[in-house]
């Protein structure tokens, strides 16, 4: 598949490049894996403007990856750079890089930074005073890259850590948008429905990697997804554990317990402790704000201490797997994928419907149409809103309902749930307000 979208992140990185030529920068980039940070620095930097060391961090011992990493060093900058005998210690050679980016500028870039911290903890440390001693006379662009959330914010952005503050920029890397899905479908399938492109949207979220997966098995249609997805070859049915488990080491069991329930639909906090059978309160606070693997929503415009939040897994792919792999691991050990597919073809629909909010939601986003976007439900479950979305710049206020069969929606009954939440939320009633009805049609 080739390159897509990444325009802005691309124009960021080679305007930090510019500055660095100037006064050193020192650039973190961020995403979960398979979000495209690799391809996306090779498309950004790589470009034969300037000197380009990349350095990929891998899972071996100390000395044998320092002698790959300073074979790769004499590889990009030949005679540029003097390192007497072997290095030993990566330290060694990323001070070699330093030095040479004093005379000319270059970029170096860390792949896998986190995978630093089982290798050698002392580094970290190092690279402060490096940074310290080099960052005023250096024409570096350095740049970093990791994968592991709980890691990187620890090595990063925790205030008691070497490295905190010494960063000049920092690019978090999220999935395609809307558009870009809707751009690489048509390339590859021009005849594409929209029932396509919600299967698409539900499985991916816009995950590079998993999009790049689909299109170049020819997985362009909503069965061949199916059938891709639950292949004896497929990557993603082992996806999901494999993401996590570094994440959550030791206490996976009852983080993998948690994201099950939220994914069945079991998003009240009362559900989900009767669901994992032990106090989860801990575990949910680790979940939304240590991994960022969920969020604890709650009703827009809502106030004070909210007795009836919700909890939503923000990966759409995680959603994806919990519901139709995880639960299912027994058919998996059996390699009975032929169920596997019957069930998720049963399911797929509804599944795909509350998706198909999600894919609004970030076309809103994307499109820049309101403010403020959102849910709303009461306390007693009897009145919900599948979105309310603000545009406060045109003083308006808009409800939608949400169906995948445009036959389904029911605009009288969206007028009956405005109804109830003007009257919890009387300040807003003075807005142009409407209630539309959105289906896979509007896509």
């Amino acid at each position: 598949m080739k390159f897509y979208g990444r325009s802005v992140e691309i124009k960021t990185l080679r305007d930090i490049r510019a500055r660095a030529s100037r006064n050193a920068q020192f650039t973190i980039v961020t995403g979960r894996r398979r979000i495209g940070k690799t391809e996306l620095i090779d498309q950004a930097l790589n470009d034969g403007t300037q000197d380009y060391v990349y350095l990929l961090i891998t899972k071996q011992l100390e000395k044998p990856l320092c002698a790959a990493l300073q074979e790769e060093v004499g590889r990009a900058l030949g005679n540029r750079v003097n390192m007497m005998g072997t290095a030993e210690r990566l330290i060694d050679i990323v001070r070699t890089v330093f030095q040479a980016s004093v005379d000319c500028p270059l970029t170096l870039v860390i792949d896998e930074f986190q995978e630093i911290d089982k290798i050698d903890s002392a580094f970290f440390s190092e690279l402060q005073g490096l940074w310290d001693s080099y960052h005023k006379k250096a024409k570096i662009n350095f740049v970093v890259l990791g994968s592991i959330y709980r890691l990187m914010t620890k090595i990063l952005f925790n205030r008691h850590e070497p490295l905190y503050g010494r960063s000049t920029a920092h690019l978090h890397l999220e999935p395609f948008p809307v558009s870009v899905c809707k751009e690489i479908l048509r390339d590859h399938n021009p005849g594409y429905s929209n029932d396509d492109l919600l299967t698409l949207w539900t499985m991916t979220g816009g995950v590079a990697k998993y999009v790049e997966l689909f299109m170049d098995n020819d997985a362009w249609s909503r069965q061949d997804m199916i059938e891709s997805v639950f292949a004896s070859t497929s990557i993603l049915v082992d996806e999901g554990r494999n993401l996590l488990s570094e994440e959550f080491r030791s206490e996976g069991g009852t983080y993998f317990s948690i994201l099950a329930s939220i994914a069945s639909g079991k998003t009240r906090f009362s559900e989900i402790e009767t669901v994992s059978g032990r106090d989860v309160g801990t575990y949910l606070a680790n979940l939304e704000g240590h991994y960022r693997l969920v969020s604890r929503i709650v009703p827009i415009f809502e106030t004070g201490k909210v007795k009836n939040a919700a909890y939503r897994i923000d990966d759409c792919f995680l959603r994806f797997w919990f519901r139709f792999v995880f639960k299912n691991q027994h058919l998996i050990e059996l390699k009975r994928y032929d169920a596997l597919k019957v069930l998720m073809e049963r399911h797929l629909d509804a599944f795909s419907g509350q998706a198909l909010e999600g894919y609004f939601k970030a076309k809103f986003i994307e499109e820049r149409l309101f403010t403020k976007i959102g849910n709303w439900w009461d306390r007693k479950g009897e009145n919900e809103i599948d979105l309310v979305c603000e545009n406060e710049l045109e003083d308006a206020l808009v409800f939608y309902e949400i169906k995948r069969d445009a036959a389904r929606l029911d605009l009288k009954e969206l007028e009956f749930k405005a109804h109830a939440f003007l009257t919890k939320n009387p300040q807003l009633k003075s807005r142009n307000i409407s209630c539309k009805g959105l289906s896979m049609e509007d896509m």
